[in-house]
């Protein structure tokens, strides 16, 4: 058995004069829940695409399983979702998932699967008659289909509402629990804060962060002072603030000192709380950070 489910190592690829990725490292080990972040042309999808066998490194090597993602027998315990996806329109949801599923040898039962993604009451509706959420959910519903090791997910819940994406977290959170390993890109970052463990941000080709949830976020220094009140006054310490229908966030890098001064200052306050910083100002700075003048934005790679 390989220690990794998938691994890039001093991975580079180029487009004509665009450096997709730029000596890669990444190891993705059994069980994990893995995020990767990043903004557009940061090079998350050409990782994916080489990971997945659908494009070969410029320099470096990848491992699927253990062998080279290209071939197809290092491919059968893989699951894929990528942004985009055809389904045929006249097939029922019931029937396209039985074909998928006909194609591995250990593959879920198609009820048990329908269920996970609330996927029953569509079963014997056409693929075409479906609105963009629930073919979304089919087609993530099908990278699991043969009970694969490892699960790549390319934005999964795009165009999904609050419901529909809460139902299919669980159904994620139910795989990993089950042992299977998933990777997972989202611009939606309260989706990766929920879900992932570790989490790998990239930027211009470029791996910034690679560790746990808590050690990314832990590299922003600031921390979020909410409370309700009037009148409040100007506090020192107060890097930045926001009002947000009543409360009042402030951006603190001593949040201990800031709260004394505020009970010093006598204003009238409720509902006071302190928090670290969220994932999404950890990777706002990160990638600040490394792109301090950013006026000429490259496509995305």
């Amino acid at each position: 058995m390989t220690r990794y489910q998938a691994r890039a190592i001093g991975v580079s690829r180029r487009f004509g004069s665009l450096h997709a990725l730029d000596n890669v490292d990444l190891d993705i080990a059994p069980g994990e829940l893995l995020g990767l972040l990043g903004p557009n042309g940061a090079g998350k999808s050409t990782l994916l695409s080489l990971l997945t066998g659908l494009r070969s490194p410029g320099a470096g090597r990848v491992e699927l399983f253990g062998g080279d993602p290209r071939q197809p027998r290092n491919r059968e315990r893989l699951g894929t979702t990528p942004q985009e996806t055809g389904l045929p329109d006249t097939l029922r949801v019931g029937e396209i998932v039985e074909f998928v599923a006909e194609h591995y040898p250990k593959p879920l039962p198609v009820g048990e699967l329908l269920e996970q993604f609330g996927l029953s009451e569509l079963a014997r509706r056409q693929a075409g008659s479906l609105s963009g959420g629930q073919q979304r959910r089919l087609s993530v519903a099908l990278a699991f289909a043969g009970d694969p090791a490892l699960v790549v997910l390319d934005e999964p819940t795009t165009g999904l509402d609050v419901a529909a994406r809460n139902s299919l977290w669980d159904a994620l959170r139910h795989h990993q629990q089950r042992g299977t390993t998933l990777l997972l890109t989202s611009h939606y970052l309260a989706e990766i804060e929920a879900l992932a463990e570790r989490i790998v941000v990239m930027d211009r080709g470029r791996v910034l962060a690679d560790g746990p949830q808590r050690e990314i976020k832990s590299r922003v220094h600031t921390r979020t002072v909410t409370v309700r009140g009037t009148n409040l006054p100007e506090l020192p310490g107060v890097v930045r603030s926001e009002l947000d229908d009543g409360a009042h966030r402030l951006f603190t890098r001593d949040s201990d000192q800031l709260v004394r001064d505020l009970v010093r200052s006598g204003a009238d306050f409720e509902d006071l709380s302190v928090t670290g910083a969220s994932l999404e100002e950890a990777f706002t700075a990160l990638t600040a950070e490394a792109n301090p003048i950013d006026e000429h934005a490259g496509g995305r790679a």
